[in-house]
C-alpha cells in the first residue's frame, strides 16, 4: 500500500565539481555520476562575521539523462538538479558494508550564461568588441498595427 502523504523530492541549484563520470551497465543503459556543490553563508552572532559553508551532493542520472550529462555538463557549470533522495548499501572490495545517500536525477537544467570557447578567449584578451551586438528587429518585419477608427468605440480593453 502506498502512502499518499509522503513526498520525496530534491531540488538543488549549484555548480558541478567536475565533469560527470559515464559508464554503461551490461544491458547497455548509461549511468552518470557527478557531484554538485552548493554554498550558503552562516552568520556567527558572537564574532559578527559570515562564513561560507559548502555542501557536496552526489548525483546519479540514468539513460538519456546520463547521455545529456556527458554531452553538456562541464566543470564549474551552474545547474539545477531535480530528483529523489536515495539511500543504498553495498559491500566494498574488502567486504566492508558501505552506505551512501545520493540524489537520483529526474531533470537537469543548465543555468547561467554559456560562453563559446573562442568568445571566452577573446574576452580574456580584451577583444570582445569584435562580436556584433544584438540589435532590435527591423520594423518592416514586424509592422506596428495602426488602430482603425471605423466602427470602434473607445473601449480601453
Amino acid at each position: 500500500m502506498r502512502d499518499r502523504n509522503s513526498f520525496n523530492k530534491v531540488i538543488l541549484v549549484g555548480n558541478l565539481v567536475k565533469k560527470p563520470e559515464i559508464r554503461h551497465i551490461p544491458s547497455g543503459r548509461a549511468v552518470a555520476r557527478f557531484q554538485v556543490a552548493t554554498n550558503e553563508q552562516i552568520y556567527n552572532r558572537e564574532t559578527r562575521q559570515a562564513t561560507d559553508r559548502t555542501e557536496y551532493h552526489r548525483i546519479v542520472a540514468w539513460g538519456p539523462l546520463a547521455e545529456f550529462c556527458d554531452r553538456f555538463l562541464e566543470t564549474g557549470r551552474q545547474v539545477m538538479v531535480e530528483g529523489r533522495l536515495r539511500w543504498r548499501s553495498w559491500e566494498d572490495r574488502d567486504g566492508n558494508r558501505r552506505n551512501s545517500t545520493e540524489v537520483e536525477a529526474v531533470n537537469i537544467v543548465l543555468l547561467g550564461k554559456r560562453v563559446p570557447p573562442q568568445a571566452e578567449a577573446q574576452v580574456e584578451a580584451g577583444t570582445a568588441e569584435d562580436f556584433p551586438e544584438i540589435s532590435e528587429p527591423a520594423t518592416e518585419e514586424f509592422p506596428e498595427e495602426t488602430p482603425s477608427t471605423e466602427g470602434d468605440d473607445e473601449i480601453p480593453f
